[in-house]
């Protein structure tokens, strides 16, 4: 997912700006906050990630540790 936001960051600003109608320009600004929205998400999704394995990691050493 990364990769695709990154390919479209790029795409976004090559837009050249000064030429759009002012529905193109409300409608860039709306998908550059919808991106920078998803690129939030995928930050968010990655501590969950990381969380979810320090507590596995906690949760196997109770388990072994609780069992001898």
């Amino acid at each position: 997912m990364a990769d695709t936001i990154a390919e479209t960051v790029d795409l976004l600003y090559t837009i050249d700006q000064d030429n759009l109608t002012p529905d193109q320009q409300i409608a860039l600004g709306a998908a550059l906050a919808a991106l920078a929205q998803a690129e939030r998400l995928e930050q968010i999704n990655e501590r969950l990630r990381s969380i979810h394995q320090v507590l596995t990691a906690w949760s196997l050493r109770a388990t072994v540790d609780g069992g001898r």
